[in-house]
């Protein structure tokens, strides 16, 4: 894209805009929070609420596919009715249902809060980003915004199991949900004293068939993804997705048409923006199936309990944090297309060391491979975002903003069964030929199905045949997640090459005019101001 004309800057944010902005980590930490701490919790409340195992699944799950599900709407609806208005019944919803989801008298009710919680996560996530446009006019500021935004997310995550462990140790199943209440109520006093509103001047009628077609499209996309991760592909979940991707293909065919659609399908044609969201997806993608191999390495070849094995994790989370923070400076001096395509390359020599790792390399192998590839994925994921909310019009950030969390959401499960599924494929077609004398029967079958299932075989076989059987296991677990690593390596590379060449600027930021390079809205200095003309 050219660099000839000059960014605007807009007006410097002020210590108002600053304190809003810790306003809105709050909700955006909680969260993450939610995503994570219950995973801790389920084996208390499992022996007071006795779910099934099914029942277990949805307890788990139902809170991120509600979400994924009401981005896109929510965004939109954020747009119509008021972006704080939103987050202030998002964030009275979200309390209201971590009281039920606390007291669930039943799983059945646990699940039903969980659906609630989902939902009305859904309207906080696009509020907090749409709302920081409207806030941060500047793109330096905006983009050091969106890195404390995405900062405060990653932060979450990584200290959701040690708070739910400190909850558990002296409270019941519960209290992890009441985290949310005073969070909440602290948000809802906040908001209108800190917070501006801000709603399209012409809001237009909300479609509300375009949002059953939404629902239609992305609930069974990632249902399916989510189900094939964790037992393989079958007949019924390749025909879910098709049905979800019919759906969809439907709705993109209604918002052509419509004079207020739901999704602002015309924000696909900035090269800035597909590429962009297209760049995120595949991104995440590749994160979300290492964040899975790594915890099982952790865990199933190191040995760790789960609370070691998520203080183990918790360096990578703060490599992800320092890279999302220092980004947006030195895109200021790059240009942030090169931005993303270095740390890229740092993410691809991450997963290359990642492929190194085994039963005997210890713990730092790992970790130091991990921390490199959240740390060259940061730029990425606070780049793009930025650009996203920076290439539409004021009036359609809610739904830029949904369209971003949409697609990082779909990249994370995808990358669990496409990746993940890869390093289960490759673990199955390796172990068969590498079973010790004495395994047969069902205890091949377990074996051959996956490492935790082997390990389990294991304790009914005599320890010698029992040793061999686990070492064969991990060899072959240890084969797959080489495979994924090179392959993450060659998908993050191939995203640096199409970064820069899709995305490139005749001048890094900030060179032509020092006001503009900050933000990462524009992936070179002009290029915002451009999107902006090309809008008009």
């Amino acid at each position: 894209m050219s660099s000839d004309t000059e960014t605007p800057t807009g007006p410097k944010a002020g210590a108002r805009e600053w304190i809003g902005l810790a306003v809105l980590a709050l909700p955006t930490i909680l969260l993450a929070l939610d995503f994570t701490v219950l995973h801790l919790a389920l084996p208390h409340l499992a022996v007071e609420l006795r779910p099934s195992s099914t029942q277990q699944l949805w307890i788990l799950d139902i809170y991120g596919f509600m979400i994924a599900g009401f981005l896109i709407t929510m965004g939109t609806l954020g747009d119509r009715i008021g972006r704080r208005r939103l987050l202030m019944i998002g964030a009275a919803c979200f309390g209201a249902a971590s009281v039920l989801a606390a007291y669930a008298p039943s799983a059945e009710m646990l699940i039903a809060a969980r659906a609630l919680l989902g939902i009305a996560g859904a309207t906080l996530m696009p509020s907090t980003l749409a709302l920081i446009s409207n806030m941060f006019h500047d793109p330096k500021q905006r983009g050091l915004a969106v890195a404390v935004w995405l900062s405060c997310f990653s932060a979450g995550g990584a200290v959701g199991p040690l708070i739910g462990g400190a909850l558990l140790e002296w409270f019941w199943w519960g209290s992890v949900f009441l985290m949310g209440v005073p969070v909440m109520l602290l948000l809802l006093i906040a908001a209108p004293l800190l917070l501006p509103e801000y709603r399209s001047p012409e809001p237009g009628r909300l479609d509300l068939f375009s949002v059953a077609l939404s629902l239609a499209a992305i609930l069974p996309i990632i249902y399916s993804v989510k189900e094939a991760a964790k037992g393989g592909w079958s007949v019924l979940l390749v025909a879910v997705l098709l049905v979800g991707v019919l759906f969809g293909w439907v709705f993109v065919r209604r918002q052509r048409v419509l004079s207020d659609p739901l999704m602002d399908i015309g924000l696909f044609r900035f090269r800035a923006f597909s590429v962009g969201l297209g760049s995120l997806l595949l991104g995440t993608l590749t994160l979300g199936a290492f964040v899975l191999l790594f915890a099982q390495y952790l865990q199933m070849v190191q040995g760790l309990p789960p609370l070691q094995a998520g203080l183990w994790m918790a360096p990578y989370a703060i490599t992800n944090i320092v890279g999302a923070m220092i980004a947006p400076a030195v895109a200021a001096k790059l240009s942030a297309s090169r931005t993303i395509a270095l740390g890229l390359v740092v993410a691809a020599a991450g997963f290359a060391l990642f492929t190194q790792v085994g039963a005997e390399s210890g713990l730092a192998l790992g970790v130091i491979a991990s921390m490199l590839i959240t740390f060259g994925l940061s730029p990425l994921m606070v780049l793009v975002i930025d650009l996203v909310i920076a290439s539409a019009p004021k009036e359609r950030s809610g739904s830029a903003s949904s369209m971003s969390e949409t697609c990082s959401e779909m990249g994370m499960a995808m990358g669990v069964a496409t990746l993940g599924a890869v390093g289960t494929a490759v673990y199955r077609t390796v172990i068969p030929g590498s079973l010790p004398e004495g395994v047969a029967g069902e205890a091949a079958a377990a074996a051959g199905d996956s490492l935790p299932r082997a390990m389990a075989a294991a304790e009914n076989l005599p320890s010698n045949v029992a040793d061999d059987l686990i070492a064969a296991a991990e060899n072959a677990f240890l084969t797959g997640l080489s495979t994924v690593g090179w392959a993450s390596a060659g998908t993050v590379l191939l995203l640096a090459v199409l970064t820069v060449l899709s995305l490139k600027s005749s001048a890094p930021a900030g060179e032509d005019n020092d006001e503009q390079g900050g933000g990462a809205a524009g992936l070179g200095a002009g290029q915002e101001s451009k999107l902006s003309a090309e809008r008009g």
